[in-house]
């Protein structure tokens, strides 16, 4: 169990003791078979949406011992043992950053990591840093006494039970994953990003559900129906964008057509949008009551509030725009 600090208020302490307890047992129990993407990635994907249907800062830290794994796999390094809960940090905002030096046969890393989902309740990660020769990505093992996780960096609301706290590394051990930016371009990449994704829709799902509720109750009126329908539309159609998305990336794991970068910017854009328009549509439907006396719901809409701005919003849509020029439907849809 994590270690939370004394100065957290109580209800943080335990929302996030209760998803490390619930992390270590998906981690144990689940995550052995849970496929690797290119392996009924679909079903991959739909277990990713029912943990963020469930619990969102949970699909979190479980996505990211899903994805350390994935890499480790497509950079031919062995996967995580038994025991062994593993995340993925690789922010990259403006600032010092990770630095890390050659030291004999391997590796040291210094410097301050931000956004380290897990990192009271993770054994290893797969850290990112600046190395003289360029990017590249480590693994570390956090048992190191020069790994700390900073106290207070993380005092959010909005997926309080991640523990995304910022990480201090002082000269830790780090084994090389893969070369210089290999981490960035291998397919994988591509695929990793459609599962967080298919956790942003989890959350929508679960956002929705006091809608569901009332229609299941009969206490919809036209106003709260035709929210309702929207809803289920838009829901509808991230399930089966996500599914198809799935069949694609088994159809071609290596992305030897050259789709999986467009494919999972579309695929993050509309899951966003669908989440964004949930939130907006539930909202509307059934007022303050759900969010001032239904504390999964507040939790629900407080969590995907947070976690589908990892979203890089227009940002990701321009980069779509040029992108989408070049591909073959668009080009023919011009003529």
């Amino acid at each position: 169990m994590i270690a939370t600090s004394p100065e957290a208020p109580d209800h943080l302490r335990t929302t996030e003791r209760r998803t490390a307890d619930l992390f270590a047992a998906f981690v144990d129990r689940e995550a052995p078979g849970v496929p690797l993407p290119g392996r009924s990635t679909a079903r991959r994907l739909a277990a990713l949406t029912a943990l963020g249907r469930h619990d969102l800062s949970l699909a979190r830290l479980a996505e990211g011992h899903l994805d350390a794994a994935a890499i480790l796999y497509d950079l031919d390094h062995p996967l995580p043992a038994e025991g062994e809960r593993w995340g993925v940090w690789a922010a990259r905002p403006p600032g010092p950053g990770t630095h890390a030096i050659p030291v004999g046969q391997g590796w040291t890393i210094s410097g301050n990591k931000p956004y380290c989902s897990g990192a009271r309740s993770c054994t290893h990660a797969l850290v990112t840093a600046d190395a003289d020769d360029g990017y590249r990505l480590f693994a570390v093992a956090l048992d190191h006494p020069g790994a700390k996780p900073l106290e207070g960096t993380w005092p959010a609301i909005g997926m309080a039970g991640s523990d995304s706290l910022e990480m201090s590394f002082t000269d830790v051990p780090a084994r090389a994953v893969g070369g210089v930016e290999g981490y960035l371009t291998r397919p994988g990449f591509q695929h990793g990003g459609i599962g967080v994704a298919a956790c942003w829709v989890g959350g929508a799902h679960a956002v929705a559900a006091p809608l569901y509720e009332r229609a299941a109750a009969g206490r919809l009126n036209e106003h709260a129906a035709a929210h309702l329908g929207a809803v289920d539309m838009l829901l509808h159609t991230a399930d089966t964008v996500l599914r198809q998305a799935g069949d694609d990336i088994d159809a071609d794991p290596l992305d030897e057509r050259e789709e999986a970068v467009v494919r999972s910017l579309r695929v993050r854009a509309l899951a966003e949008k669908v989440c964004t328009e949930v939130l907006d549509h539930v909202g509307r439907a059934t007022g303050a009551g759900p969010l001032c006396h239904d504390e999964l719901h507040a939790r629900a809409v407080a969590d995907l509030t947070v976690y589908v701005r990892q979203h890089h919003a227009e940002a990701n849509l321009a980069e779509l725009g040029r992108l989408a020029t070049a591909t073959t439907d668009c080009a023919e849809a011009a003529r």
